[in-house]
């Protein structure tokens, strides 16, 4: 069994994107394998999962700690949206809609009490809540209007800039450019908006997605180990997606990320789970680090033909 015919045999949200991003299946038939999320396999389960109130495990981005007091908050509401948006569920959908609406009339951020839409304070958490909003329909126009005054100097953003922060992170800045690009994406294109992210570009790319541009060093050795679901964490797979998903136009700065993800790729051609994020989650994924993983898979395949076509 190839790498690709092992990402068909999988769940509708690791086969519709496997089918679009590296087969020649026709239209028709990757938009019918996308309608089978809301229906089955995670997606599905997802949406069961939901709150008769509209959120999961009862938080917007803290669960309550009487439930799971030593675990980081991977079953709040944030973070199954975003999962959500990374399985490509279709927004359309009835079901979905329905369930996004809840969240909007019902979900308040745990910091201060704000409409799940209405943001948070943090770049980082907005630029999650941008992307979700965008990608299910919802108005952020106002939060995307905040992140652009928040950017920094060198040219991305910080959750730590409120504290006097001055560089950027590149958890955050990560963050942020997935929301921005989502509603450009989903919205519509803008010049402000283009012309911030291509600047946080510039960030990521002279930092060749890894390494401190005042001494080169890599900045974080689990940088190099690739996750999913990644949560709010960067890794250069992380990284390398965005690009990819930005139409960037791949340069030499890029040679040392690619190679490393060239570097892990398997004698049977697949990618391994190598550092999952630990917390409470709604149910696994993969069969834990150390084994094959379809989501690695398909973004490094992914990434890899984005990046030899040039």
């Amino acid at each position: 069994m190839t790498a690709v015919d092992w990402l068909l045999d999988s769940d509708p949200a690791i086969r519709w994107q496997a089918m679009r991003d590296l087969t020649d299946a026709d239209e028709a038939s990757v938009a019918a394998e996308r309608a089978r999320i809301a229906d089955e396999g995670w997606g599905a389960r997802l949406l069961a999962l939901q709150d008769a109130d509209g959120q999961w495990a009862g938080g917007t981005y803290f669960p309550p700690v009487t439930r799971e007091p030593e675990n980081q908050p991977w079953t709040a509401t944030a973070f199954t949206l975003q999962l959500l948006r990374q399985f490509g569920i279709d927004p359309d959908d009835e079901r979905v809609g329905a369930a996004v609406g809840l969240v909007r009339e019902n979900s308040r951020w745990e910091y201060d009490g704000s409409r799940f839409f209405d943001g948070e304070v943090e770049p980082c958490i907005n630029g999650m809540t941008v992307a979700i909003g965008a990608y299910f329909g919802e108005d952020v126009s106002a939060l995307v209007d905040r992140l652009l005054t928040e950017s920094l100097d060198d040219g991305g953003w910080n959750c730590e800039a409120e504290f006097g922060s001055a560089r950027s992170s590149f958890n955050s800045t990560i963050s942020v450019l997935e929301g921005l690009l989502q509603y450009e994406t989903s919205v519509g294109a803008s010049a402000e908006i283009t012309a911030s992210r291509e600047r946080a570009h510039e960030y990521l790319l002279d930092r060749h997605l890894m390494r401190r541009l005042t001494t080169g060093e890599i900045v974080n050795d689990h940088w190099l180990e690739f996750s999913f679901p990644v949560r709010w964490h960067y890794d250069v797979l992380r990284g390398l997606e965005y690009l990819r998903a930005a139409g960037v136009k791949p340069d030499e700065r890029l040679a040392e990320p690619i190679q490393l993800v060239e570097s892990k790729r398997g004698a049977d051609g697949r990618w391994l789970l190598e550092n999952t994020h630990q917390g409470a989650v709604h149910f696994e994924l993969e069969q834990g680090d150390g084994r094959p993983s379809r989501w690695n898979t398909l973004r490094a395949l992914r990434v890899l033909d984005w990046y030899h076509a040039g």
